[in-house]
């Protein structure tokens, strides 16, 4: 399972569906295919182990389902409560197809927080599962009761010592983060590493499930899911191996530097005059202001609707009918570091924002500036 807090904007949770504990509960459009998945392959086992008819199956189905949901859930809640027992604010639950992940509103401050997070949602697990092996001895063998509590004390089980593995975005690839961290006293590094070892156990779980397939000890319908959930994990190990590498150039961001002039002119000014008057400035990049009659900026230019304007007609379209005002978009303090603006970002995803000084307009960045900055081998549109 995934606890989640990255500088870009936050997946679609999904739909609400209430709070737990005061933490927002989310449920994602991909339940449904795991719903149906889970409640028709585990009818088929209940109707062969159990003798019973083809409705009781279903419903026995649906109910494991509803079961491991509750497991999956009690194991986000295990992250979520112990950040906040730490001060970190949690944003929700968000249960999907392959589990769920918790999001948080920041990284935990110190390594040894990060490891009591981290193993938070394995212990709840291994507990729940603990406790399903006893109530799976204690429970009368065929029976039904006694076939839903193995189910639970084998899912547990699985989630606890799978996620345990020292790979991001597992949990213990988390645990494993906070050690180097904790040894080297950099955050990034430790990202680094749990990443690269997250991609080894993608490539050992896909390696693992095709052997397993082929010995006839894992049934075929279950290769693909297993597969699915290495891809997964692959993609999240190299997301966070590149999210380690742009978090370590925060510090370069300078929005006095990074940020473009404003280059102001009048309200009615026709687009292509304006053009022709930035091109003929100091910086041909700056930012186009439109101001009011007293000469204060009242909104900006967009330059993907400037852009979509043909030249033809440009003579003939005020700046007005291609800017924003400036009431509607997001502002940054001049001052702010880096780690202020990725958070601003975050909370705040749009294309330009307004640098100010007091009440004054100095500049305005672009976020593919910012993105190029923070990725500048990567290829950004302007």
């Amino acid at each position: 399972m995934e606890q989640k807090q990255t500088p870009r904007p936050s997946r679609r949770p999904g739909l609400t569906v209430g709070r737990v504990f005061g933490v927002p509960l989310h449920l994602n459009g991909s339940m449904l295919l795991l719903t149906l998945l889970v409640t028709v392959l585990y009818a088929e086992f209940a109707r062969r182990q159990l003798d019973l008819s083809q409705f009781a199956g279903y419903l026995i189905g649906l109910g494991f389902v509803v079961s491991l949901l509750g497991s999956v859930l009690l194991h986000e809640l295990g992250h979520a409560l112990t950040a906040r027992r730490h001060g970190i604010g949690v944003r929700g639950i968000t249960l999907e197809l392959l589990g769920g992940y918790t999001e948080m509103e920041r990284d935990a401050p110190t390594p040894r927080v990060d490891l009591l997070v981290s193993l938070a949602g394995p212990a709840v697990s291994a507990v729940l599962g603990v406790a399903a092996v006893a109530a799976t001895l204690a429970l009368p063998d065929g029976t039904l009761a006694n076939q839903l509590a193995f189910q639970l004390a084998v899912s547990n089980v699985i989630v606890a010592v799978f996620n345990i593995l020292p790979g991001l975005p597992l949990d213990g690839g988390r645990a494993l983060r906070a050690a180097v961290w904790a040894l080297t006293r950099d955050r990034h590094t430790g990202t680094e590493v749990a990443g690269w070892v997250g991609r080894a156990v993608a490539l050992g779980t896909a390696a693992l499930a095709v052997v397993l397939t082929l010995n006839r000890l894992l049934a075929p319908l279950a290769l693909p899911l297993t597969l699915l959930v290495a891809l997964t994990l692959w993609r999240g190990a190299g997301q966070s191996v590149r999210l380690a590498r742009i978090s370590r150039r925060f510090p370069l961001i300078d929005l006095a530097r990074l940020a473009r002039p404003v280059y102001p002119v009048p309200t009615g000014t026709p687009l292509a005059e304006a053009q022709r008057r930035r091109a003929e400035g100091a910086r041909p990049d700056a930012a186009l202001a439109v101001t009011d009659a007293s000469g204060r900026p009242v909104a900006l230019v967009d330059p993907a609707a400037a852009d979509a304007v043909p030249p033809a007609r440009r003579p003939w379209i005020a700046v007005d009918a291609v800017s924003r005002s400036l009431a509607g978009l997001p502002a940054l303090p001049a001052g702010l570091d880096g780690q202020g603006v990725m958070e601003a970002v975050r909370t705040h995803p749009g294309a330009q924002y307004v640098v100010t000084a007091g009440e004054d307009v100095v500049g305005v960045l672009h976020i593919a500036d910012l993105a190029q900055l923070l990725e500048p081998k990567r290829k950004m549109n302007t």
